[in-house]
């Protein structure tokens, strides 16, 4: 299931055309091998938060090959720290080289592993933690992310309307369960402020209180 009118998602991406050229390029790649992005709606909201809060220090759960890297990076404060994590080397490589290309000026790190385990060991606090892991996982990912935040900061996952499967309780694979669970911890946890945004396959945006 389409969450948005494909003819009103069309014309809100077709207002993105002048995007940078790199952010086409990784798109183009992504959709040769079935690589599932963020795209450019989503991208757009990203850079838009970090730069609503300051954001300085920004973990990204799931980075892939750093496409929502580079739009929270663009024209962000050349001191902000984006750590991105992944578990393919090659995913690595290619997203160092998209950073490269794009010319980036912040202070991205990528850390290989299982994205948890990292959340896990990693210290201090972040302004946003991004989370596009694995969806069995969502409700893990939200309690272990929900002390690493500063008060004010942002918890943003993706795909958490999961195709609509969501709203159907006839389906209960683990991926729709672990993306139903998830969005039922982020309106009922008195640390947050949560909302759902239902761009593209759905963005919950938690604030930390």
């Amino acid at each position: 299931m389409k969450i948005t009118n494909p003819e009103v998602e069309k014309y809100m991406n077709d207002l993105l055309k002048n995007r940078s050229q790199i952010y086409k390029e990784v798109e183009d790649y992504a959709a040769s091998i079935h690589f599932p992005i963020i795209e450019p709606l989503v991208g757009v909201l990203l850079n838009q938060y970090a730069k609503m809060i300051n954001a300085k220090r920004i973990l990204e759960l799931g980075s892939g090959f750093g496409y929502s890297a580079l739009w929270f990076s663009d024209e962000i404060d050349e001191q902000t720290e984006i750590i991105c994590t992944d578990f393919k080397e090659e995913n690595k490589k290619l997203a160092e080289s998209y950073f490269k290309k794009a010319g980036i000026k912040t202070k991205i790190k990528f850390k290989l592993g299982d994205a948890i385990k990292i959340l896990d060991e990693i210290e201090g606090e972040f302004d946003i933690i991004f989370n596009d892991v694995e969806k069995e996982d969502y409700p893990e990912v939200f309690k272990k992310s929900i002390p690493k935040l500063r008060k004010g900061g942002l918890l943003i996952t993706d795909n958490t309307l999961w195709y609509g499967k969501v709203a159907d309780s006839k389906i209960n694979d683990y991926q729709t369960a672990g993306s139903r669970e998830y969005n039922r911890l982020a309106f009922t946890d008195s640390r947050v402020l949560s909302v759902i945004l239902p761009l593209r396959d759905g963005i919950t945006i938690s604030l930390k209180l």
